[in-house]
Parts: structure tokens; sequence; C-alpha cells
């Protein structure tokens, strides 16, 4: 049994004065095994927010089933859905931590709500505090914080109450891309060392690279796209897709890039799509069999979960007949596209 399983979601707004409904959600199917990473990715006004909102019944929808743990939260009484979300840890993008308080004390709230006696609770917040690695800063204020300890406060705080599944809405937006990386390896260690589910809402597509197993794209309240990441990002079909896919992974040049290759460099241009059953030595040695010459002009090779992709554009010079052959050689063992002038 999944652990969120979403079916047919509806999710509209009511109109604000002299304005139209606003349906943020749309005939939404989506499944989550105990276990996964998933990152949702989605511009502004995707759903996607909303969706989590759904998930942990911050929000109520408008039609549809959203289940939990095997349980339908869809109509539940307040009392019913506080049970409901024990189960579910949340970090936000400004980490939402109580200024008033300590570390310590920011642990504690969720579980003096939840009612654990004190040395349990202590102990709790004792072992929370060595896992993302704050043990020294138990009695600081938030104010004495960088952005990255004030993240891992909201972990620890999120993971208080043992929950199954973690949401995480634009976690790591407010940080630096070092201390971006410092977060995202410690919501691994979550996944891998406790076990717990992580659902990502992000624009970001190097944080789904580096994090999750399973890419959703969202667009206009409907999924576009998903699947593991390796083939969304090796393989983009949706065009939305395809952009954010640009963001971390080379295509061809666009056509003032390659003009301008083009300037500097002479031959014929053609851009290889290589994926991890395909090695670049094997496609350079056709080329050097048919004598023709080739330079990397553009693109690179990515490697995610083990897997090898990537696009070069090289510049292909030689006798004309020869890069003919070459170019129907090469299409034989790898996608391959000519670009023009």
């Amino acid at each position: 049994m999944p652990l969120v399983e979403l079916t047919d979601v509806h999710k509209t707004f009511p109109a604000a004065r002299g304005r139209t409904p606003v349906e943020a959600i749309r005939g939404v199917d989506l499944t989550v095994e105990s276990g996964e990473i998933v990152g949702i990715v989605g511009y502004s006004g995707a759903g996607k927010s909303t969706l989590v909102r759904l998930i942990n019944a911050l929000e109520t929808t408008t039609a549809g089933s959203v289940r939990v743990g095997g349980r339908e939260v869809t109509g539940l009484k307040e009392r019913e859905l506080r049970e409901v979300r024990l189960g579910i840890g949340m970090i936000f993008q400004q980490f939402n931590l109580f200024r008033s308080r300590t570390v310590w004390g920011n642990i504690a709230y969720p579980l003096e709500v939840a009612g654990v006696p004190t040395q349990e609770r202590n102990a709790r917040i004792s072992d929370l505090l060595h896992f993302v690695g704050l043990a020294d800063k138990a009695h600081s204020h938030v104010e004495e914080l960088s952005g990255g300890q004030k993240q891992r406060v909201g972990i620890a705080r999120a993971l208080a109450t043992n929950p199954q599944l973690l949401l995480a809405d634009e976690a790591t937006s407010a940080l630096d891309p070092d201390t971006t990386q410092e977060v995202l390896g410690l919501l691994r260690r979550v996944n891998r060392e406790l076990g717990i589910t992580i659902v990502v809402i992000t624009h970001e597509m190097d944080v789904v690279r580096s994090l999750a197993h399973r890419v959703v794209v969202m667009e206009a309240g409907r999924i576009v796209e998903e699947g593991p990441v390796v083939r969304v990002l090796s393989d983009p079909r949706e065009p939305v897709t395809r952009r954010f896919v640009s963001t971390i992974v080379d295509g061809e040049p666009d056509p003032e890039a390659l003009a301008a290759l083009h300037a500097r460099h002479a031959g014929r241009f053609v851009t290889l799509a290589f994926r991890d059953d395909v090695r670049q030595s094997d496609v350079f040695a056709v080329l050097l069999e048919h004598g023709v010459r080739f330079e990397l002009v553009f693109g690179g090779i990515e490697e995610v979960q083990g897997a090898t992709f990537g696009n070069l554009t090289l510049a292909l010079d030689g006798d004309p007949a020869a890069v003919d052959a070459a170019v129907d050689a090469v299409r034989a063992l790898v996608p391959t596209k000519e670009l023009a002038r």
C-alpha cells in the first residue's frame, strides 16, 4: 500500500471579489511509496505547494481522495487530523522557528504538544541534536544561528514525533549553494538511516538531481510528467520539463550561441545525445575511422545515481563525403542532430 495516494484530486479556491475561482489542482493522481524521496517541481502557480497542503490536510479537497498511511484524510474531524499530522513532519523555506525559544525549545515544542513525558522528551531532543550536528547549539537562540543551522533545527523539529513522512516546501531556497548541499546531505541521511519518506517541493532541478529518486513535474495544477530522476533528466518529454532540465543539463546551443560557435569553429555541427549504454570512445573511434577531425564545442556529460548521460555538440571537419558517411555511422549508435548555420 502506498504511504501517500491521491486519486483524481481537485482543489478550487473561491473567487475573490470581482474575480473567477482559481483551480489550483486539476485531477491529480499521485502515489508515494514508503521509503521514496519524491521531488515535485513546477514554476510559481503550478500548484505544488497546494498539493502539499492537501497531503497534510491543511487544505481540504474540492473533489477526489487523499490517503496517508492508508487512511482517508478528507472529511476527518480536527482531532482525527491531529493524529494524522503527528505522522507528518514539515520543513519550510523560511524555517518558521520560534524566536523566543532556544534551539532546544524549538525542538521540544511538537513533543510538548503531543504530551510526551519530560524524560522521554529530553532524550529525544538530545538524540536529534546529535543527529543534525547541533549538540553544541542546544541553548543558543535562533538569532545566533546561520541559515543552514536554522534549517537543521527545522529538520530536527520535524523529526521530533517520529513521522513516517517528511514534507519539505522549498527547504533550500533561502540557502547558499554550499549550505544547500549540506542540508540535502542531511535529508539523504534522514531517508537512508531513519527510513523516512520525503516529498520535496522545489523549483530547483538541481535539488531533484541531488536528492530525489523520482520526480513529478506540475504545470497549471496538473501533473504533466513523472518518472525516475535519471529517465526524466536524460529524456524529458514535455516542454516545461525540458525547460527545467536545461537549467542543469546542456542540450543543444540556442541560435545565438550557435552563431557565436560557428564564428569561432570551422566545420559541420552535430549534437549527439549520449546515454548510459553508449561510450563516447566508441563514437569518437567511428569518426576517426572515417578520417573526420572533430572538436567538442558545447555540452557536457552528467552522472546521476550511477547513470551517465548528456549532449555533446561537435564540430566535424574533413572531406564532405567522409563527413556524411561518418554522421550516418554515428547516427546508428546515438541520436544525432545536425545543426544548420
